[in-house]
């Protein structure tokens, strides 16, 4: 069974948490469901590394608000990692391990309610922030982007009751991709997850790519155990082409380009 996880003082989260918390029972701290549990931290979700000492869970799933200084209206599913130093939970140079299949089957059920949305983007960002040192999959799942949005509690609820339905069925397997390149919101492996066969493991940005090493990429290949596929955006890599191709020649992993 999955933890969903809210930060008490994130109105987004808390709005969603709220929602689904109402249909379930509570038992201490944790709110007890058919299908998933939910738990409101007191800290912020950035830094819930340390979650598994007290929680013992398949996988975790945190409700968060998104921010962007574009104001761009986004409804946002994203890994959690850092590629050089933590400046933002987690630890520095180490990325959690995704919750791939829920990311593909959630941003696919958003886009068939699009009309629901119909002034948000709806996308993955790259892997960035904590936590990081979770040994389960974990994920967030963002309502961005302004205050309006993240105290909107019909939006809220709406964005919960479709994390509801997602969790409320079995969520089918897909062969797991790691991505190299783009931008933080990466088109072409939103486009992949949307409508290819592909589920995203870990997405290392374009402007990560300079931090990128051996060490650092074998650990990403340590937490993405599932992946078959790289994905490379390839004009989204610039200068890193090489290095990229060189890193993937003594793997096992199938290279496309997108």
């Amino acid at each position: 069974m999955d933890l969903l996880v809210a930060y008490q003082d994130d109105p987004a989260g808390h709005n969603m948490a709220k929602f689904l918390s109402k249909e379930m029972t509570q038992d201490g701290d944790i709110f007890c469901g058919k299908y998933y549990d939910l738990l409101i931290i007191p800290t912020p979700a950035i830094s819930a590394d340390w979650l598994e000492e007290k929680y013992n869970y398949d996988g975790f799933i945190f409700l968060s608000k998104h921010a962007a200084e574009s104001g761009v209206l986004a409804l946002t599913c994203h890994s959690t990692g850092n590629f050089s130093t933590a400046k933002f939970g987690g630890n520095d140079r180490q990325v959690a391990i995704p919750k791939s299949d829920f990311q593909k089957t959630y941003l696919q059920t958003l886009k068939k309610k699009q009309s629901q949305f119909s002034d948000f983007q709806i996308t993955i960002e790259a892997t960035h922030h904590g936590p990081t040192a979770l040994t389960k999959p974990s994920i967030f799942v963002e309502i961005g982007t302004t205050e309006n949005q993240w105290t909107d509690e019909f939006l809220c609820n709406s964005v919960a009751e479709l994390v509801h339905t997602v969790m409320s069925k079995p969520i089918k397997e897909n062969p797991v991709a790691i991505c190299f390149g783009g931008t933080h919101y990466p088109s072409k492996f939103t486009n992949e997850l949307l409508d290819g066969k592909y589920a995203l493991g870990t997405v290392i940005p374009k402007h990560a790519l300079d931090n990128l090493d051996e060490v650092l990429f074998s650990h990403i290949l340590t937490q993405n155990s599932t992946a078959k596929t790289a994905l490379l955006d390839w004009r989204g890599l610039g200068s890193h082409k090489q290095k990229i191709l060189d890193l993937l020649k003594f793997t096992e992993l199938e290279v496309i380009k997108l």
